[in-house]
């Protein structure tokens, strides 16, 4: 249909372009046409007449006398077409002829006399162009090729752009499909979850665990990750091998005070991880040693039998001077990597003289390790950012150790990382493990594409290994959790019990919505944006005005570092802000707690509050969202997640919130306080379950499994070099 019509308008064009180009010609040619008719020169216009008939477009040109036949012609011109017959036809709509070499076009211009010569001819004489119409049709015929070509092209482009769409739709519904039978969160951008299949979320997913209570149910309670559990995976797949946990935060620290030597936890969530693997494992904890009672409590080879009130295994504590501690801890660790690691708008700093501080701490770590070490091949647990050199340390003095890392913080992309003047060293010592993980698979990603842009190395992506010679490291996600409390702490006071306490020590209404908030007071916890979001709150709904009450538990941390102090002192200021302004006698709607708080006493809290807010800003995982959860058997509270926090993407029943948004944060919270028992209770126990089931046992079993399979490959291998078979490779 469109080649027809492009034809007739071409054509068209191309006839008034013509006609245009013949009154030109025309033109062109009257005063010398109009001398040579006066002298009757008849020759003179033949050679007129041939030259300018050169003209690709003109084919002929003839002058009819005022006899009414032809007076001159050029060579071209037809000698069978008579003035008679191209005159009629020139007054054709359609004024084409067909000759032996193709269609032509006629026009007729009459010439008129100039002021200098007088024709004197009746009637007047008129100039008879033909038009060479063949170059139409070869433009013709190239248009419809163009047009067939475009066409193909356009039908090909569109089959393209339609199969991916369809693509990618079929992808989201499939990413939809799989985000709701896993239980989570819906994914956002070109893959997002089909609308369609939001109203099938719910019922889908209860259904799924529905099906997830019947098959516990059929395996019974003893399929469970429980400290026995692991003691038979050490027993069964690592064969009692010995285990050496390193890391900077210790236990258990005895400090002293006017009653004499106290001993506490520290609040940490490494520690709140890590001890109860311990408890199971027994082993060894090297650690430094920061009481100020804690060298009177250690034997002469600086070991203590922890815990106190029955040991399970012993802590080895490293000394550090104040020199040593400010340039490796304070400097290094946590003015460079830790806001280089939490992007958290902090600019980090990096010394020279932290980096050596920081490596030197980091080789007595790892001699401490080769010094506690009973065997050629312990599996050592290296923990956290402050000893990121100590695995390639350690593989040097022990190279058949199975070296396992955890990274606690999250990893930065390539180009955040690429700030660290050391990054190189950092990177290779990290390498020296065996196993190196991290919480989540966004942020192994971001390992492997930060070794791939820095150092030389062989990735396998398929099998998340990275090689530097010779030398392999596996790379996964280990999601890190708690110890689901034992059953004997039925103790517990009950929640009510816990809440009539908090009120009566605290001062609050009778009837008060508890909100809380358990931190360390770090920038990267996201506190200054949680209080803003309870001011937020209070300032849309008046009603909850004299009712909602917010506790801050923040322990105060580092505060030898100015971003620190800084920081405590603008929340302290924030809390007065917002005191002042919806306070009134003796209700203050934000309480700041700015002590440390042992684990009973943060179990209180948990069980006596409505909400739990956990807003961190860039997170590994944050555990104090789980601790809220595992101390809640009474099936009641919320918790109001940050999506930063590693956690968001197991505990998908919390209330997840950007905390950036004050507005969405402060919505959420107001949600929280207002939400029924009934669907309180619906979400808590899908979370308890995903924290009951998803524990620290686990997180441990699963690293351990994964360095009892590579012990395996590595002792294999080695008998079978020895023996001159083919390598084995046992992944």
């Amino acid at each position: 249909m469109a080649l027809p019509l492009i034809e007739k308008l071409t054509l068209r064009w191309f006839t008034r372009d013509i006609s245009a180009r013949a009154a030109l010609v025309a033109n062109a040619l009257h005063d010398s046409t109009i001398d040579a008719l006066a002298s009757r020169d008849a020759r003179r216009l033949v050679l007129l007449f041939d030259r300018t008939a050169q003209d690709e477009r003109v084919f002929g040109i003839g002058l009819c006398g005022s006899d009414g036949g032809v007076f001159a012609r050029s060579n071209a011109f037809p000698a069978t077409l008579s003035c008679a017959d191209a005159k009629q036809t020139a007054g054709l709509g359609d004024p084409r002829i067909t000759l032996p070499g193709g269609a032509v076009l006629i026009s007729r211009h009459p010439l008129a006399a100039t002021e200098n010569s007088e024709i004197g001819l009746e009637p007047t004489p008129e100039l008879i162009l033909l038009h060479d119409l063949s170059f139409i049709e070869r433009r013709s015929l190239d248009t419809r090729r163009y047009l067939i070509a475009f066409l193909a092209t356009l039908g090909f482009v569109v089959a393209i752009i339609t199969m991916l769409v369809a693509q990618i739709s079929w992808r989201g519904w499939i990413a939809g499909a799989r985000a709701l039978l896993r239980g989570d969160v819906v994914p956002v951008g070109p893959l997002a979850v089909r609308p369609e299949l939001a109203p099938l979320a719910e019922e889908l997913r209860g259904r799924l665990r529905q099906l997830e209570d019947e098959y516990r149910r059929a395996r019974g309670p003893e399929t469970g990750w429980t400290p026995e559990r692991l003691r038979g995976l050490l027993h069964s797949e690592l064969r009692g091998d010995e285990i050496i946990v390193v890391s900077n935060r210790e236990p258990y620290i005895h400090d002293r005070d006017q009653q004499g030597v106290r001993v506490r936890r520290p609040a940490s969530g490494l520690v709140t991880a890590i001890e109860p693997v311990m408890r199971a494992c027994s082993g060894t904890w090297i650690a430094h040693g920061s009481g100020t009672a804690d060298r009177d409590m250690v034997d002469l080879d600086d070991r203590v039998s922890v815990p106190p009130d029955h040991p399970m295994y012993s802590l080895r504590r490293i000394w550090l001077t104040p020199e040593e501690e400010q340039g490796y801890y304070y400097g290094f660790a946590n003015e460079g990597l830790w806001p280089l690691c939490h992007v958290a708008h902090v600019r980090p700093v990096f010394r020279e003289s932290d980096w050596e501080a920081y490596r030197a701490v980091n080789q007595r770590f790892a001699d401490a390790v080769v010094e506690e070490a009973r065997t050629e091949d312990p599996v050592v647990l290296v923990q956290d950012y402050h000893l990121a050199l100590v695995p390639a340390l350690v593989r040097e003095k022990l190279p058949q150790a199975t070296i396992l890392t955890f990274w606690h913080i999250p990893w930065p992309n390539p180009e955040s990382f690429g700030i660290c003047p050391w990054r190189r060293e950092i990177l290779l010592g990290l390498l020296g493990s065996t196993i190196l993980g991290f919480h989540t698979k966004f942020h192994c990603k971001n390992f492997l594409e930060t070794v791939d842009r820095f150092i030389e190395a062989r990735i396998e992506h398929e099998h998340s290994v990275v090689a530097v010679a010779e030398r392999e490291t596996f790379i996964e996600s280990y999601p890190i959790s708690i110890e689901w409390p034992h059953p004997t702490e039925g103790e517990w006071a009950s929640p009510a019990d816990c809440r009539h306490a908090v009120i009566g020590r605290l001062g609050f209404p009778e009837h008060a919505i508890i909100g809380l908030g358990v931190d360390r007071f770090d920038y990267t916890k996201g506190i200054v944006e949680r209080l803003n979001a309870v001011e937020r709150m209070l300032e849309k709904h008046p009603n909850l005005r004299g009712r909602f009450v917010f506790v801050q538990v923040a322990s105060p941390t580092r505060s030898t570092l100015d971003e620190y102090r800084a920081f405590q002192q603008q929340v302290e200021r924030i809390a007065s802000r917002i005191n002042a302004r919806f306070g009134s006698g003796c209700y203050q709607p934000v309480v700041l707690l700015a002590e440390h708080h042992d684990h009973g006493q943060l179990i209180e809290l948990y069980r006596a509050a409505d909400i739990c807010v956990v807003t961190s800003l860039h997170d590994g995982m944050n555990l104090v969202c789980k601790e809220f959860v595992a101390s809640r058997d009474d099936e009641q509270g919320v918790l109001v997640l940050s999506r930063f926090a590693g956690a968001a993407r197991e505990m998908h029943e919390a209330l997840i919130v950007n905390p950036y948004h004050v507005e969405e944060t402060a919505d959420a919270i107001y949600r929280a306080a207002r939400m029924s028992s009934g669907e309180q209770r619906e979400r808590m126990i899908s979370l308890r379950h995903t924290v009951r089931d998803f524990n620290v046992f686990r997180w441990a079993g699963r690293m351990l499994s994964d360095a009892a399979r590579w012990r395996l490959r590595a002792r294999v291998e080695e008998r079978v070099r020895k023996h001159g078979l083919p390598e084995f490779d046992g992944r």
